[in-house]
């Protein structure tokens, strides 16, 4: 789909571009500050190319990793790509690769995945049209709207982070630290890592991305957006640091609830253990009453068998008795 977003004296206009038949030529558009391409057709990609005279990245060119790859500079316009992380809401977040050109006379975002920034950022863009005074302001705007986004995520992952890891270390509640309870933290404590993990990777791409541009020789990029440029860097560093203390903490949390999981199974090992071993000495004694010889007295004796009763039970309840004294149960 391709949105136009033209910017006109009092307000910026929102214009969706129609789909075109497959074998279709394609058209002229009209000129706009902001050209959005959400799974674009290639019908739609040629369009915004004639319209600007720059070359698009394909699909498989934004996967590249290569940072040459990703950051460029091409006929005059700067080329980003960035990996922004998205459905941290959903349960199952992904993380996508998005293109950013920034042209002197519009900004053109290439992706295949619709992260809630975008939308945020949208109709901010047309409550206020001073938003949308130049590409770069635009760019600058919507990697800003993408960042404060991870903050909230982060500092929301950083909440539950800290609850799980009270509910691991609690140890008033027993039931906090049965089998089930640590298996529902130790999934908690995975989802936290991986939600991590793809904001470590976000914000190390959107610190590439926005160095890049800060510091591209392109005349027609305002000094003020340069300066701008680094505040937002300096954000982004902040963020990487508090990624990196949750990836920490979540890497303790993962330990130590490995930990008290192999102390609740060596527990368990134990109590089946001295079990085997409180059950040895009652059987050796039936073992030999139940030998088939011919002379054993207590066999025609009348307290025999009161007698072999008792001495299983007796052998079987010192252990126990001697097990508890030491701490062992």
């Amino acid at each position: 789909m391709l949105t136009l977003y033209v910017a006109t004296e009092q307000a910026v206009e929102k214009q969706t571009v129609e789909r075109l038949a497959l074998g279709s030529q394609p058209g002229e558009i009209p000129p706009a500050v902001w050209y959005d391409l959400l799974d674009p057709t290639p019908q739609e990609v040629a369009r915004v190319q004639r319209a600007l005279g720059i070359e698009l990245p394909s699909r498989e060119d934004m996967q590249e990793i290569e940072v040459s790859s990703r950051l460029y500079e091409e006929d005059g316009a700067i080329f980003m790509t960035a990996t922004i992380m998205t459905k941290f809401d959903s349960g199952r977040p992904e993380t996508h690769a998005i293109t950013f050109i920034m042209a002197p006379q519009a900004l053109v975002t290439v992706r295949y995945a619709d992260p809630l920034p975008f939308i945020m950022y949208a109709n901010r863009v047309q409550r206020s049209p001073q938003l949308a005074s130049s590409p770069d302001m635009i760019w600058i705007g919507l990697i800003e709207t993408i960042v404060d986004r991870i903050a909230d995520v982060l500092e929301r992952l950083g909440a539950d982070i800290e609850r799980v890891g009270l509910n691991v270390f609690d140890r008033t509640d027993e039931r906090k630290r049965q089998g089930q309870a640590l298996e529902q933290a130790l999934s908690s404590i995975g989802s936290a890592g991986t939600i991590v993990s793809g904001i470590t990777e976000s914000l190390m791409t959107l610190n590439r991305a926005v160095t890049f541009a800060g510091n591209a020789p392109t005349e027609w990029l305002r000094a003020g957006s340069k300066q701008h440029m680094k505040g937002l860097t300096r954000d982004i560093k902040s963020l990487q640091d508090h990624a990196a203390f949750l990836a920490q903490k979540t890497a303790f949390l993962l330990d130590a609830t490995l930990g008290l999981i192999n102390i609740e199974q060596n527990v368990i090992i134990k109590i089946f253990t001295v079990a085997s071993v409180g059950f040895l000495p009652p059987t050796l004694i039936a073992s030999i009453y139940g030998m088939n010889f011919a002379k054993m007295p207590e066999l025609e004796w009348a307290f025999g068998y009161p007698l072999a009763i008792g001495l299983m039970v007796m052998s079987a309840v010192v252990p126990f008795l001697y097990f508890k004294r030491k701490g062992w149960l």
